[in-house]
């Protein structure tokens, strides 16, 4: 076993998104600096490399091109009616304010120096159930999912012509930070090859939040908001997210905030080949299937439909009986609406096939379905409801109402066929204005009955709660730089991306408008080298 000292202007703790940023910026002004990682090289990017690669953004060209006109002014009126800041989240607010001014030039702008680039047709996510999200189509998908993003600017990183001021330790873990004259100097844990020490004259904390450790999940858990956590709940992230270094930061003095706001989703369904335990895929499940109850009665009086309210959907999945739902729909519906968030399941997406992507828009996403039904242990289907009820019935735990489920289904489909002129129905409202927008009219079916024979088979969705991302964490201000139990930064240390609750201790609040965090490490990277640089 060796003991092994390295050295640096900067420690950067954690080789995601929010860590290649920084130490990329911070490579651009001459600084020498240490990226660390407990994972291996090829795990290199986090959790980006998973995701589907959304970011909120305003005032940008695809915007335009698209005859939305945007402003800062309406962008802050949404984000702060979604988001609820506390009296006492002044950060988070101030972080929100800076965000929505700056998005344009800080993230849009420097991505595209870097050569990303985004899906020409801007998607409108989180619009609220009560038009209280995002006001506007704001939702830009960078060609290549979150793999493409995170792996074009890690190239961009080891290929620097600043490179040999750049240290990379994979495979370290750290077991605690290091202090020297009152600030933060630097680390100590195990690698490889045995112990190891960095010192550094800053250290900068980007290794993301608690969702891959359920046990915490479970501890920090809003009873009051989302009832009991549920027994049945799947993970969205990996293991490595574990808040350990979330120990450290206070052990040092920094504070850690808001740890009970989290942005999960209530459409998980069991990974069919997980890496991990209670491993989950978050499905964009159909607008256009019915979403029931575990008992398959139809949720109401207002219907579940994705798109609108990610955080109410939790709240009342939590609190429905058994704690998940199904989702019922037939082959038609499938194969144009249904989408499973993250990167190698939107291959054209990720691999840039326009025109293809463009067919599957046009002609259904057979092959997803497909290997949803014959791999995914959560996914049923049926020629006739009491076929698909016996298989509903087979994975439980609960038992199927079939007299009741047909006569929703029958109720729904009578009211289809009376034609629009004469809905009377939520969801369909909602289905209307989703069709208004080009995006969504695309990727939704018109009028499309549950029970019709030429749309077969039934498909039944079995879905839980699946915890994806920590909305609290580092309490930090506008510099990136965490603080103390008096508000006054801890000398030497910073935090950015979903460690710092994407900036702030909580940039997003109780509800995110969706497209946040990608951005948000990007944005709180950038932050934190700039200040460092200048001496901040």
């Amino acid at each position: 076993m060796s003991n092994s000292l390295h050295h640096a202007d900067t420690l950067v703790i954690g080789a995601g998104l929010a860590g290649i940023v920084t130490a990329l910026e911070l490579l651009d002004r001459g600084q020498r600096v240490t990226l660390l990682d407990a994972g291996p090289r090829s795990a290199c990017g986090g959790q980006a490399n998973e995701a589907f690669g959304g970011l909120l953004l305003s005032e940008t060209p695809e915007q335009k091109r698209n005859g939305i006109q945007d402003s800062p002014a309406l962008f802050l009126a949404d984000w702060l009616r979604a988001a609820q800041f506390a009296p006492d989240a002044q950060w988070g607010r101030r972080w929100a304010e800076d965000y929505v001014a700056r998005n344009r030039v800080e993230i849009y702008d420097w991505l595209h120096d870097q050569g990303i680039r985004f899906f020409p047709a801007v998607q409108w996510v989180e619009r609220g159930n009560q038009g209280d999200g995002n006001s506007l189509p704001r939702y830009h998908v960078a060609w290549g999912c979150g793999r493409g993003l995170v792996g074009t600017l890690a190239a961009r990183l080891f290929s620097h012509p600043c490179s040999y001021l750049l240290d990379l330790l994979f495979e370290h873990r750290v077991e605690g930070l290091e202090r020297r004259n009152g600030a933060v100097s630097g680390c100590h844990g195990h690698g490889p090859w045995g112990a190891f020490r960095v010192q550094a004259e800053q250290v900068v904390v980007c290794t993301g939040g608690i969702g891959g450790d359920l046990g915490r999940v479970r501890q920090h858990w809003d009873t009051a908001l989302y009832g009991p956590c549920p027994d049945n709940l799947l993970s969205g992230t990996p293991p490595c997210a574990d808040g350990a270094l979330h120990d450290q930061v206070q052990a040092v003095g920094g504070q850690v905030v808001n740890l009970g706001q989290m942005w999960n989703y209530a459409a998980g369904i069991a990974h069919p080949e997980p890496e991990y335990p209670d491993h989950g895929l978050s499905l964009i499940p159909p607008r256009s299937a019915l979403w029931l109850d575990a008992h398959g009665r139809r949720i109401g009086p207002q219907p579940l439909v994705t798109g609108f309210d990610t955080h109410d959907l939790c709240k009342r999945v939590g609190r429905l009986p058994g704690q998940y739902s199904w989702q019922l729909m037939n082959w038609r519906i499938a194969i144009k609406e249904m989408a499973i968030s993250g990167t190698d399941t939107n291959p054209l997406f990720r691999d840039r096939k326009l025109v293809r992507l463009i067919w599957q828009t046009l002609t259904g996403n057979k092959a997803l379905v497909n290997w949803m039904l014959e791999r995914c242990p959560d996914v049923v289907s049926g020629n006739t409801l009491e076929e698909l009820a016996g298989r509903m019935n087979a994975l439980g735990p609960l038992p199927v109402d079939l007299a009741g489920m047909r006569a929703d289904v029958q109720a729904y489909d009578a009211m289809l066929k009376r034609g629009p002129a004469l809905h009377n129905d939520d969801q369909l409202r909602r289905l209307a204005q989703l069709r208004q927008w080009r995006s969504d009219r695309l990727r939704t079916c018109r009028n499309q009955p549950i029970l019709d024979p030429k749309a077969g088979p039934l498909i039944a969705i079995r879905e839980r709660i699946i915890s994806r991302k920590s909305m609290g964490g580092m309490l930090t201000d506008l510099q990136s730089r965490v603080l103390d139990a008096t508000g006054q930064p801890v000398p030497g240390l910073y935090a950015a991306g979903e460690a710092a609750g994407f900036g702030g201790g909580g940039i997003s609040g109780i509800r995110s408008l969706e497209g946040t965090f990608l951005s948000n490490c990007v944005f709180n990277g950038r932050r934190a080298a700039q200040a460092i640089a200048q001496g901040g």
